[in-house]
């Protein structure tokens, strides 16, 4: 699914056709996609002014002068095309503007969502309530993961996972900032050091950095709004590398946590 980087990316490719825009036409092919379009989508966007766009965790937003944030989610397989050549048969959102741009929002697995939510309140809207910090913000810092971490004897991968100690990171991210660091995935987050939570937050940002410069990850359905690929995929050190060889000679080696596969090298992370 695509990930911070793919989110920031999107959001990016986005605002140079939506910030400062009137939206004039709104257009919603089916009900629902992870669940039901917001019943006053319409209305309430149709003749919105664009006032900024942003990005919370792995969530687009999109703010109005209607004090109304729209709130995307990707889901799977979604994504934004701009100026699209004909529509498509999962463009399930389209918004067009007064300057005459067109973005149609496709999601051919559905797993994405589309909300309003008063601008004011974005911080206590429910998937947000309790998000813990940006790691591309100064909030995120080794004393605040030493901190959330403290008596816990679950894997420090699973721990950067869950979205109230860090918002927005994702599988890919993780292992690949891990790697940097030196870490050991299944290691217990309660025993990892501050020297080494030190070396892991300013290497989670220049894993997301690289990525966001590079497009983001392209697998299976993800492209950039402009519909180029991302191609930080080119650069993935351990993720999806098993049997490989490290950059120390060592082969890649793959492992199941929680559902999901995790990549790591024996020699390089302790």
């Amino acid at each position: 699914m695509p990930e911070l980087p793919e989110v920031e990316t999107t959001v990016r490719g986005l605002s140079r056709f939506l910030e400062g825009e009137r939206i004039a036409r709104v257009q919603v092919n089916r009900p629902d996609l992870r669940r039901p379009f917001p019943p006053d989508l319409v209305q309430t966007l149709t003749g919105a002014r664009v006032t900024g766009m942003g990005r919370r965790a792995k969530y687009g937003l999109i703010h109005t002068d209607r004090e109304t944030t729209m709130v995307f989610h990707l889901g799977m397989s979604g994504r934004w095309r701009i100026e699209p050549d004909q529509p498509e048969k999962h463009d399930h959102l389209v918004l067009e503007t007064e300057s005459g741009h067109v973005l149609a929002l496709n999601d051919a697995r559905r797993f994405g969502s589309v909300d309003l939510v008063p601008t004011e309140g974005l911080q206590a809207w429910g998937p947000f309530a309790g998000m813990g910090p940006e790691p591309l913000g100064p909030d995120l810092t080794p004393q605040h993961l030493k901190r959330a971490f403290k008596g816990r004897i679950a894997p420090i991968k699973q721990m950067l996972l869950d979205q109230g100690i860090v918002a927005g990171l994702g599988n890919i991210y993780v292992c690949e900032a891990l790697f940097r660091s030196g870490i050991r995935p299944d290691k217990a987050a309660g025993r990892v050091s501050l020297p080494a939570l030190t070396r892991l937050v300013p290497d989670i940002r220049t894993v997301l950095g690289e990525s966001i410069a590079a497009g983001g990850s392209t697998i299976r359905d993800y492209a950039q709004p402009t519909g180029e690929l991302g191609y930080f995929a080119a650069s993935w050190q351990v993720y999806g590398r098993e049997g490989q060889p490290c950059t120390c000679g060592a082969p890649v080696l793959r492992f199941v946590q929680g559902g999901r596969s995790t990549f790591w090298c024996r020699k390089c992370q302790k």
